[in-house]
């Protein structure tokens, strides 16, 4: 995948869980509440409809704040990838001031984990710098350390 690195933020981490079982966290709402924000945040809704053009709407807590983040699915390779944006909501609805677009990259370590990467793709370099700045390494890199160590609590 060609990133540009005027628009686009990406890390890569090796995680110590299995494909399967983060790909379950990561499209199952009840699971997406614990690890989808850095804590002390919390996600306090989330609804997926997992298909192209599905939703993808997460509520969250920060700081005794409520915010709402409305989006859809644009591709979905199971076990693979997940694109999702808030470019649009369910329905192709256009919203007023887009943020990102995300994906989420899974591939088997060949020892039992996953190689993990995550990108965020943004519609100018202006974004892409208010992302950086407002933490996107710390944050999804926290997600990541959440992701993983909530994954772990339910190998079976």
């Amino acid at each position: 995948m060609d990133l540009d690195p005027k628009t686009d933020l990406s890390f890569t981490r090796s995680l110590a869980a299995p494909v399967p079982l983060l790909w379950e966290c990561w499209t199952t709402p009840k699971h997406i509440m614990q690890f989808f924000i850095p804590k002390p945040h919390k996600v306090t809704a989330c609804d997926i409809d997992l298909r192209v053009g599905g939703r993808f709407n997460t509520t969250f807590e920060v700081e005794g704040n409520e915010m709402q983040n409305t989006g859809v699915f644009l591709e979905i390779i199971d076990q693979r990838k997940l694109v999702f944006t808030d470019t649009y909501s369910e329905g192709w609805k256009p919203a007023p001031d887009p943020f990102m677009t995300a994906m989420v990259l899974f591939e088997d370590d060949g020892k039992g984990g996953t190689t993990y990467t995550a990108i965020a793709r943004h519609r100018s370099a202006e974004a892409r710098e208010t992302h950086e700045k407002m933490g996107f390494y710390d944050g999804w890199g926290t997600v990541a350390e959440q992701l993983e160590a909530y994954a772990r609590t339910l190998i079976r």
